[in-house]
């Protein structure tokens, strides 16, 4: 996008706001690296060649508490004297006269973000290997961070992290759904009776997986992005999630994932993931296929706001048939892969 077209960016502004906190050469020049419903991603550079990372939340109407820069800048500069490789944090301005709503900046980190099995081709099946296993140690890392010690023992609720996210998506669906779904109904009572006792509590980041992190030149983690939904509780649904986004070649997960860049060759396989994650942080693996139901579960329920809203925003006679068609398929592909899940305990 061209930088006299970016949405939510006043340059002027905050050209300025960056001077006074960093060294600036000559005109910044600002392009999109990500949009749409989540937090906005600018890249900034200056003449020099310095470059920095803007985050702010979406433009138009949006809830404060799902895009609360406060908060996410908070985890990065806690993290930041950890072992948890996060951007360094340049300052966070609140002044919404700057450019419409809170943003914070932090450095720009060199590297890839592998997002699929085409930017997955750029790399040696070695290097895959070298990835998948720097991407599971550094989960574990995380997980063994004390959230006191870093100032984030007010990050959220402890307890019972699993129940409240159950109760949470349950909701979501009974209040913005328009069509009966019986086997997600069915698999929140299932899964609702065989809630693992939460082994201690810790810092969950709450969408791990290989297209939240940035891969440095020697194929390890460099630097794990996206902290939004970061909060405390029960770390293993980290793994979970990590584990249904990984996909597995030959099986109906793969389906669902299909463009999954972990199904390249070299990546690690579901089974090495948890053998190392359980080798690095010592803990009890032995309900896995819970959290990893869990997430498919809930991955259903977030798709089906997702197509309620679709459906509300359809304009005119415009035939969103086959659209529909691709929603109705995923979730029920979804929720057939968390059933298959829950099997496995």
């Amino acid at each position: 996008m061209a930088s006299n077209d970016l949405p939510g960016i006043n340059r002027k502004n905050v050209t300025g706001w960056l001077t006074e906190r960093s060294e600036v050469t000559g005109k910044i020049h600002f392009d999109v690296v990500t949009h749409g419903r989540s937090n906005l991603t600018y890249k900034l550079e200056d003449e020099a060649g310095r470059k920095w990372i803007l985050r702010r939340p979406p433009t138009g109407h949006i809830l404060a508490s799902a895009h609360d820069m406060g908060r996410e800048h908070k985890i990065i500069s806690a993290l930041g004297p950890s072992n948890v490789p996060v951007p360094g944090i340049v300052g966070m301005c609140i002044d919404e006269n700057v450019t419409a709503a809170p943003f914070f900046v932090m450095d720009f980190v060199e590297g890839s973000i592998i997002k699929d099995r085409i930017d997955a081709q750029s790399f040696s099946p070695d290097e895959r290997r070298i990835q998948s296993i720097s991407l599971v140690e550094t989960l574990a890392t995380l997980h063994e961070v004390d959230p006191e010690s870093v100032g984030l023992g007010d990050l959220g609720k402890r307890e019972d992290y699993i129940g409240r996210q159950l109760r949470r998506w349950k909701r979501q669906v009974d209040e913005g759904s328009d069509r009966e779904m019986p086997l997600f109904y069915e698999l929140h009572k299932r899964l609702e009776k065989c809630v693992p006792d939460q082994e201690g509590y810790g810092i969950t980041h709450g969408d791990y997986r290989l297209d939240n992190c940035m891969i440095g030149a020697d194929n390890h983690v460099a630097a794990v992005l996206d902290w939004e939904l970061c909060t405390l509780g029960d770390v293993l649904a980290d793994l979970g999630g990590m584990l249904m986004w990984w996909g597995e070649r030959g099986t109906s997960d793969s389906l669902i994932m299909s463009d999954a860049p972990t199904l390249a060759k070299g990546y690690i396989s579901p089974e090495m993931v948890a053998e190392r994650y359980q080798a690095a942080s010592g803990r009890d693996l032995s309900n896995l296929p819970f959290y990893v139901a869990f997430q498919f579960w809930r991955l259903a329920a977030i798709t089906e706001g997702v197509r309620v809203r679709f459906t509300a925003g359809a304009m005119g006679n415009k035939d969103i048939g086959d659209e529909m068609e691709g929603f109705n398929s995923r979730i029920d592909a979804l929720l057939e892969a968390s059933n298959t899940k829950l099997k496995e305990l």
